[in-house]
């Protein structure tokens, strides 16, 4: 794990103009990024009506996935934090707009202006506290919040992750969630240690009960050494999850002494002074004495 680049530094430092240019000349990279984002796309599901949409790149770097965007004939804007990633964009004259921003602190757009949205390996960046006063999770909040605002109804967004541990894939989801967002994880080539690819599938507003299935190892070819040990049985891992209910309000008639208990208690855990329980603890007053 030393070797993942947002545990070496904060992304508009890693990628600065030498790793910017160095990132985009490689031909390797260049094709797996343009495989990450046709198949970003394709879990997309955009509606084939010829009419093109307008998309948003989250951590667009220098273009290289706008490209598949304008390829599949869609306008698109990208938003980046490293400057130097933006200029490599710009001498490469890509097709979309280009947006200097930090994710982290919301997208800042208008609501409801956006079709859809894709992100390759990008979002994993926000669980990194890179900042004294940078909190992964309020960090994830603003992003998803600000995100759902500014797509249109129905709309999906696919993000391409990788996540160091379960503990980070929990909380991305969880924001996620938290949001408002439905959806679950699609994870292609789950028993591949080298093709393996977790790709977070989310719908604002209306949940549609089907997401596409995730890509076997066998169907490209395979070999025994393709295949981790420890993985399930099965050719997809996915967690389907619906948007979280809100949380009912208590009865403004009168609060239950199930309810004051329960309040008392979590009110001990966080270290408060509470009155210890009795026979009176949620007896309703007498008017008069």
């Amino acid at each position: 794990m030393a070797n993942r680049p947002e545990l070496l530094a904060p992304p508009e430092i890693f990628y600065d103009e030498t790793e910017a240019r160095k990132y985009t000349s490689s031909s390797r990279i260049v094709d797996i990024q343009a495989k990450l984002s046709e198949r970003a796309l394709e879990l997309l599901a955009l509606p084939e009506d010829g009419v093109p949409r307008f998309l948003l790149d989250i951590g667009c770097g220098s273009g290289l996935s706008g490209e598949t965007i304008s390829e599949y004939g869609h306008h698109w804007l990208g938003l980046d934090i490293s400057a130097s990633m933006l200029n490599v964009a710009v001498e490469r004259e890509v097709e979309g707009d280009l947006l200097l921003g930090d994710m982290g602190q919301g997208l800042g757009l208008r609501p409801g202006v956006i079709d859809g949205a894709i992100s390759i390996s990008a979002v994993q960046w926000l669980c990194n506290a890179d900042k004294t006063s940078h909190e992964p999770r309020l960090r994830l909040k603003a992003f998803f919040g600000s995100l759902y605002r500014c797509l249109s109804r129905g709309a999906r967004a696919v993000f391409q992750v990788y996540p160091e541990n379960i503990k980070q894939r929990e909380l991305i989801l969880r924001q996620a969630l938290q949001a408002g967002f439905g959806g679950g994880l699609v994870v292609d080539y789950p028993h591949s240690t080298k093709k393996r690819k977790e790709f977070l599938v989310l719908t604002c507003g209306s949940v549609q009960t089907s997401i596409q299935t995730g890509k076997n190892e066998c169907d490209e070819g395979c070999s025994e050494d393709d295949f981790s040990e420890d993985e399930e049985s099965g050719m997809v891992s996915m967690s389907d999850r619906n948007r979280p209910r809100k949380r009912q309000k208590p009865n403004k008639k009168g609060k239950t002494r199930e309810w004051i208990l329960r309040k008392k208690e979590q009110s001990r855990r966080k270290g408060n002074d509470v009155p210890a329980d009795s026979k009176y603890t949620g007896r309703k007053r007498k008017s008069c004495f």
